[in-house]
């Protein structure tokens, strides 16, 4: 796939989703003792008010530094952990409490780390037929075998009879993503999260890995999430972005217009880590860190690293300005520009509010 081929959003054609969430929340509990006592002193506000949108045969990627609570939307829509609010929509319908196991039939989730993903005193047979018999894909060895090969087809590992029965110990990390990778499939999922699932592999075998979730998604139809810190990728894998900081989202759209464009400044500072030899000077913005979630900045989050940041930016949270054909940015400055194209340059000081 080319840059070219996605120069339109699809993701926002009106097509029913296949998988959204709806003002998706998560607050931890945090607990602490006190003289031998555990008490609650406070929640960790890991993901707020989160809108996304997974369309079949197309990839949404969520992107952040770490603690910015891509991997725990990830989560809640493998309804790995609860939300505390919000909602959950798959193809058109509401998720309830129940049904878990009719859900991951149709929802599967590929972890960040294959090896600690993978049982270790189990075979690669093990992994994918224990998978194929919980979902009732096969039944009987003649059936669970030719399932297991046709799985490991699936994600380039041939002949099988080389990998069947092999260890996790005893495979490359790119071939444990793959089994992983292989492992989900078994359910014939409509949808497939990806937990940065290249990030613990070497730089030289991630495209491999990419390049074969592109062909699932393309061959499956499937709709795929792709969480990563590595923007430049997701500009390249994904047909929309959206972009996390602090548990919440401030900036979303087209993959293109978002990374040729960026709105938001925090968008900025992650492109400007970004390795691009075509660019002449990246944009400098005080890299600092992510701040404490049991204790958030009020307003917009990302205010206290902001060289742009307006007394207005500490005090209320910036709503989701359009700031081109189906792309928005969580920042006031959209605001003060009244309605200033996506990509525009940032003031060089600070204007008044």
């Amino acid at each position: 796939m080319t840059t070219q081929d996605r120069v339109t959003s699809p993701a926002r054609s009106g097509a029913t989703a296949v998988l959204a969430a709806r003002d998706l929340t998560k607050h931890f509990k945090v607990h602490r003792k006190v003289r031998g006592t555990t008490i609650r002193s406070g929640v960790v506000h890991a993901a707020e008010d989160i809108n996304l949108e997974l369309h079949a045969g197309k990839v949404a990627a969520v992107v952040g530094e770490s603690g910015s609570g891509k991997t725990t939307v990830a989560r809640m829509l493998a309804r790995l952990i609860p939300p505390t609010s919000g909602q959950i929509v798959l193809n058109g319908e509401p998720v309830g409490r129940g049904h878990v196991h009719d859900y991951r039939h149709r929802v599967q989730l590929v972890f960040q780390d294959p090896f600690a993903s993978l049982n270790p005193v189990h075979d690669v047979r093990y992994h994918l037929s224990r998978a194929l018999k919980v979902h009732h894909k096969a039944r009987g060895r003649e059936a669970v075998d030719a399932g297991v090969a046709d799985l490991l087809a699936k994600v380039k590992l041939e002949p099988a009879s080389q990998f069947v029965r092999k260890l996790p110990h005893e495979l490359s990390g790119g071939q444990r993503q793959r089994v992983a990778i292989a492992r989900a499939l078994a359910a014939e999922p409509s949808v497939l999260l990806a937990d940065e699932p290249v990030s613990m592999l070497d730089v030289s075998i991630r495209i491999g890995v990419l390049n074969l979730l592109g062909e699932l998604r393309d061959a499956e139809g499937m709709a795929l999430l792709y969480v990563t810190h590595d923007i430049a990728s997701a500009r390249y894998f994904a047909d929309t972005v959206t972009v996390m900081y602090a548990g919440r989202v401030v900036e979303s759209g087209p993959s293109l217009e978002v990374t040729d464009h960026p709105s938001h400044p925090y968008t900025q500072l992650l492109l400007s880590a970004a390795p691009d030899p075509d660019r002449a000077s990246p944009v400098v913005i005080n890299a600092g860190t992510i701040p404490s979630l049991i204790n958030p900045p009020s307003g917009c989050r990302f205010h206290p690293r902001c060289p742009y940041a307006m007394p207005i930016c500490s005090t209320q949270t910036p709503p989701d300005f359009e700031v081109g054909a189906d792309h928005t940015a969580a920042c006031w400055l959209r605001q003060v520009g009244q309605g200033s194209p996506a990509g525009s340059p940032l003031p060089a000081d600070p204007p008044s509010c």
